[in-house]
C-alpha cells in the first residue's frame, strides 16, 4: 500500500466522490475539497504529496490554486484535470510546475499510471535528499566513498544526471570504479526498482556479442537451439551498462546506435521488432576521442552516448580518500570471509599513501582481501601484504635494457617482450598486467594467442 496522500479538488460532487473512492481503492489516502479556498485549508491539515485539481471552480480556480501551492511548497505534485487543454494554459501551468495533465472524461488507467510515476519521482527525490545528507556527513554516495575534491565533484555530477534519462559515458583507467558510478546513477534514478544489467563488451567473443546484447531466435545460427533474451530485454524498464564500449565490434556499434535512436530492436533471426525502454550507460578505459580517431569507436555512437560525461580520477589523484576506502573495504571483506579485521597499522597506511596504485581502487580491494584472509588478528600489518608489495613493476616496463632490446629489434618484437616481461613481473596475473600496460584484458589475451605463448608456459599459474 502506497503512503502518498492525494487531495482531490473538484466542485462537482459526483465526480469528486467517485474519484476519491477509486483512488482510495488503489491504496492512496485521499481527502477532498470543493474549490481552491477549501483546498488550501486542507493542504495544511492533510499534508498531501499529490493534488489533483479541476481548473474551472468557484471562489478560487485551479490555476490560482497552483500558484498558491507553489508559494507554499515545491514538494507537492499537481495533476490538472481539464475539459480542454490549450497551449496557453499548458504553458502557464508548466511554468508553475504542474506535473501532468489529464483531460475529461478521465482515462482512469492513464490517471493511475500518472500517479505511479509521480510516486516514483517523489521516492527518488526523498532518497536523493537522504543520500545527499550522507554525502555531506560521511563523504559517501551509495557505495562510492571520498571526501576529496575530485570525488566530491564526481558525486555532484552523479546527483545532477541520475534523475534524468540522459545517456552517460563514464571514462577512466581500469579499476577506478566506473561500474560503481553506473550502479549509483541507477540507484538514484526513478528506474532503481527495475533491473540493472552490466555487460563487459571485452569479455564476449565477437561472434556472440550481438546475441548477448540483442538476443536471438531459435535456429538463428548454428547452435541456437532455443530463443535467447538479450541484455536489452533483460534490462527492460531499467538500466543497461555497456562496459568497455570501445571493444565492441564496429558492425555491432551500428546496430546499437539504431536501437538507441529508435528504442526498438530485432533479435537475430527475427522479422519482428521489439520496443524497449532502457537507459543506456557506457564505460571505457580508453580516451574516447582517441578510440574514435583510431576507428575503434564510431563517432556517431560516441556523440549519442556522450550526452553527459563522468571521468573517474585515478586513485593516485585522490590519495586522501585511502583512509575512508580502507575502512569501507575492510568491513566488506571481513563480512565476506567471516573475519573480524578492524583496521590497518600506521605502517601499512603510510605504505598505501606512498604507493602509486597502478591498478587503482581494484588493486586496493584485492590487496586488502588477501590481507584479510591471511590476517589472524584484528589489525593488518605489513607482513600480511603480498610479497614485494610497493615495489613497482614499472621499471621493468620502462627500462629498455630489461627487455634486452638491440639494434634492429622490430616494434612487434619489442611489444612481445614488453608484454611477456610484464606478465613475468606480475607472476602471470593477466588482469594486473593489462592494467599496467594500459590495454584491455581481451587485447592481452589476443596478443598472447598471436604469440602462441611459448615463454608464458614457464610462468606461475595466474592468480
Amino acid at each position: 500500500m502506497t503512503q502518498e496522500r492525494v487531495l482531490i479538488v473538484e466542485d462537482e460532487e459526483n465526480e469528486r466522490t467517485g474519484l476519491a473512492e477509486l483512488i482510495s481503492s488503489w491504496g492512496y489516502r485521499t481527502e477532498t475539497a470543493t474549490d481552491g479556498v477549501e483546498a488550501l485549508e486542507k493542504v495544511t491539515a492533510f499534508g498531501p504529496s499529490i493534488v489533483i485539481t479541476d481548473i474551472k471552480m468557484p471562489r478560487m480556480d485551479g490555476m490560482e490554486l497552483v500558484e498558491r501551492l507553489a508559494d507554499l511548497s515545491t514538494s507537492i505534485a499537481v495533476v490538472m484535470v481539464t475539459a480542454q487543454k490549450t497551449t496557453e494554459t499548458a504553458f502557464h501551468a508548466g511554468r508553475l510546475g504542474v506535473q501532468d495533465y489529464i483531460e475529461k472524461p478521465i482515462d482512469f488507467r492513464r490517471l493511475r499510471s500518472i500517479l505511479t510515476n509521480i510516486g516514483e519521482i517523489l521516492n527518488t527525490r526523498t532518497e536523493n535528499e537522504s543520500l545527499r545528507k550522507t554525502l555531506r556527513d560521511k563523504g559517501a554516495l551509495g557505495r562510492l566513498v571520498g571526501s576529496s575534491a575530485p570525488m566530491q565533484e564526481i558525486f555532484h555530477l552523479i546527483e545532477m544526471v541520475a534523475p534524468s534519462t540522459a545517456s552517460v559515458l563514464i571514462t577512466g583507467s581500469s579499476g577506478t570504479g566506473k561500474e560503481l558510478v553506473a550502479r549509483t546513477i541507477h540507484d538514484l534514478s526513478p528506474r532503481r526498482n527495475k533491473p540493472f544489467v552490466p555487460i563487459n563488451c571485452a569479455a564476449i567473443p565477437e561472434t556472440l556479442i550481438e546475441s548477448e546484447i540483442f538476443g536471438h531466435e531459435k535456429g538463428a545460427f548454428t547452435g541456437a537451439l532455443e530463443r535467447r533474451t538479450g541484455c536489452f530485454e533483460l534490462a527492460e524498464g531499467g538500466t543497461l551498462l555497456l562496459d568497455e564500449i570501445g571493444e565492441m565490434p564496429v558492425a555491432t556499434q551500428a546496430k546499437l546506435l539504431r536501437v538507441l535512436e529508435d528504442h526498438k530492436l530485432r533479435r537475430l533471426g527475427s522479422k519482428v521488432e521489439t520496443s524497449v525502454d532502457v537507459r543506456v550507460l557506457a564505460a571505457t578505459n580508453k580516451v574516447p576521442e582517441d578510440a574514435v580517431a583510431e576507428g575503434q569507436l564510431r563517432q556517431d555512437l560516441y556523440y549519442r552516448l556522450n550526452v553527459f560525461n563522468i571521468n573517474m580520477p585515478a586513485l593516485r589523484e585522490h590519495k586522501e580518500d585511502i583512509r575512508e576506502l580502507v575502512k569501507q573495504l575492510l568491513a566488506e571483506m571481513s563480512q565476506k570471509h567471516d573475519r573480524k579485521v578492524a583496521d590497518v597499522s600506521e605502517a601499512v597506511l603510510n605504505l598505501f599513501q606512498s604507493y602509486s596504485w597502478p591498478g587503482n581502487v581494484r588493486e586496493l580491494r584485492n590487496t586488502l582481501e588477501r590481507a584479510v584472509i591471511v590476517c589472524e588478528g584484528g589489525l593488518i600489518e605489513t607482513k600480511h601484504l603480498p610479497p614485494g608489495f610497493g615495489q613497482s613493476v614499472r621499471p621493468v616496463v620502462n627500462d629498455p635494457d630489461a627487455l634486452h632490446l638491440g639494434v634492429g629489434t622490430t616494434v612487434e618484437e619489442a611489444e612481445r617482450l614488453l608484454i611477456l616481461k610484464t606478465l613475468q613481473s606480475t607472476h602471470n596475473n593477466k588482469t594486473r598486467a593489462a592494467e599496467i600496460l594500459g590495454i584491455s584484458l581481451k587485447t592481452l589475451h589476443n596478443k598472447l594467442k598471436e604469440y602462441g605463448r611459448p615463454q608464458d608456459a614457464v610462468l606461475a599459474p595466474e592468480e
